[in-house]
């Protein structure tokens, strides 16, 4: 039998989807992959991932938010809009929510407004917070910190530090999204460094498709796209850092992204 996976982050709504989505909804299903969460990254891309997920009701769910390079854009209409997309069943977190620094797209203050913004929708929606955080470590935390008691729980996406930012993540309660980050071992010495130390009921796992192809795929694909149906690959990276068998890491991290997102 197929060990079953849930990619808590796939960005399947991205344009190299366009011409063959169907497709690549049915590769990740034969690879185990049973349930997708489908990023929304600003007001369009939410939009489109929530009729994606009413679409395919039983293998895709959605999240809606606005990332921090969108941040100079948010506004009350946003927020509204936002708002309603939450109160939708289908829709089970908020964001792309959060801080970077690293490219700075957005204003430092206005990427940190449309942060608190967006904790306090997920809070009213009493849905949990998809976070974003690059190069942003120490605002990040401290503005969770005012947040993190009243939230129906938050994950850090696409979890890429080592020990000391994962702890005061675990103190926050955060969850930690990991992606085939792990599988580069030029750039995920931290993140494969911290990997067995992250709780087992704390562990999710994501492609961030169609980004972050894991680098240890075989036979790599023609394309650089990453899809969701990659998903057990980035498993068995994590699985072997952590010494438990692939097996039980699907059955683990499957059970929490229900628990997580109330699937």
């Amino acid at each position: 039998m197929t060990t079953e996976f849930i990619d808590i982050g796939s960005n399947l709504t991205h344009e190299s989807f366009d011409a063959d989505r169907q497709a690549v909804l049915e590769r990740a299903l034969e690879a185990g992959v049973v349930h997708q969460v489908v990023t929304g990254a600003d007001l369009a891309s939410s939009r489109a991932a929530a009729a994606l997920a009413r679409a395919h009701p039983n293998r895709l769910s959605s999240t809606a938010g606005v990332h921090p390079h969108h941040a100079a854009a948010f506004d009350p209409s946003i927020r509204a809009e936002i708002r309603e997309l939450l109160a939708a069943p289908e829709v089970v977190a908020a964001g792309e929510c959060g801080l970077d620094y690293f490219r700075d797209l957005s204003p430092r203050a206005a990427q940190r407004a449309a942060f608190i913004a967006q904790l306090e929708l997920a809070i009213e929606a009493r849905k949990p917070a998809f976070l974003h955080q690059r190069d942003a470590h120490e605002d990040f935390v401290a503005i969770l910190g005012d947040y993190a008691a009243r939230l129906a729980g938050g994950v850090a996406h696409c979890f890429t530090g080592g020990r000391a930012e994962l702890d005061a993540y675990l103190e926050l309660g955060l969850f930690v999204g990991v992606t085939g980050w792990i599988c580069d071992e030029r750039r995920g010495g931290a993140l494969r460094e911290a990997a067995p130390w992250i709780p087992a009921d704390r562990l999710l796992l994501e492609t961030d498709a169609p980004y972050l192809l894991p680098r240890d795929l075989k036979p790599k694909p023609r394309s650089r796209r990453n899809e969701p149906a990659f998903l057990p690959q980035i498993a068995h990276a994590v699985a072997g850092l952590r010494g438990e068998s692939l097996e039980s890491l699907g059955r683990s991290t499957t059970e929490n992204a229900r628990r997580f997102f109330a699937l």
